[in-house]
């Protein structure tokens, strides 16, 4: 995976209804140690990283690049959406396009905020690179990361198996709106 290109970064934070997307500041270097050595976050991505691992390794700044998004809720870490150019994809429909991913830390998960904080990045994407589709993987088993693909607006472009798993690839027109 490759960043955007040549856009301007950062953005100003964008604001949602209860969420703000940000670049990563020193505060949320706790809460990138508990997404990345989380076993719930990382049951369909391969596993969590040691946490004694992860904190050796982590940047007191948590690493900035273009694309990179923390969804901050009142004040606090509750995840990160990443958005990067899928150039090394194994898959030929998602080759060069843009690629959508995102954690979010289990407190997080059942109230809405993956679908808001996914809607105002892909709203971001869609203003900064006018026209470009998105594709979106994931294990066919993760049913909460199923469900947030169909509630952005992704539709199905076929299975593959991948990493001792099925994985899901979908794609998003631009003028997919999100319901």
């Amino acid at each position: 995976m490759e960043d955007l290109g040549d856009i301007a970064w950062p953005p100003e934070p964008i604001r949602t209804e209860r969420l703000v997307l940000r670049e990563p500041e020193p505060r949320d270097r706790t809460a990138f140690i508990e997404l990345l050595a989380s076993p719930e976050v990382h049951a369909y991505l391969g596993g969590p990283r040691p946490r004694d691992e992860i904190e050796r390794e982590m940047p007191e700044t948590p690493e900035r690049w273009p694309g990179s998004f923390v969804v901050d809720l009142d004040g606090a870490m509750i995840g990160q959406i990443l958005l990067r150019r899928a150039t090394g994809h194994s898959r030929p429909a998602a080759a060069g396009k843009a690629d959508l991913g995102y954690m979010f830390l289990p407190r997080a998960w059942g109230l809405g905020y993956g679908v808001e904080a996914c809607t105002a990045a892909l709203g971001w994407l869609e203003d900064t690179l006018p026209g470009e589709p998105v594709v979106l993987t994931t294990q066919s088993a993760n049913a909460g990361s199923m469900r947030l693909a169909a509630k952005l607006g992704f539709t199905e472009v076929e299975r593959f198996e991948a990493w001792g798993a099925e994985q899901w690839l979908g794609m998003r027109s631009p003028a997919t709106p999100s319901r």
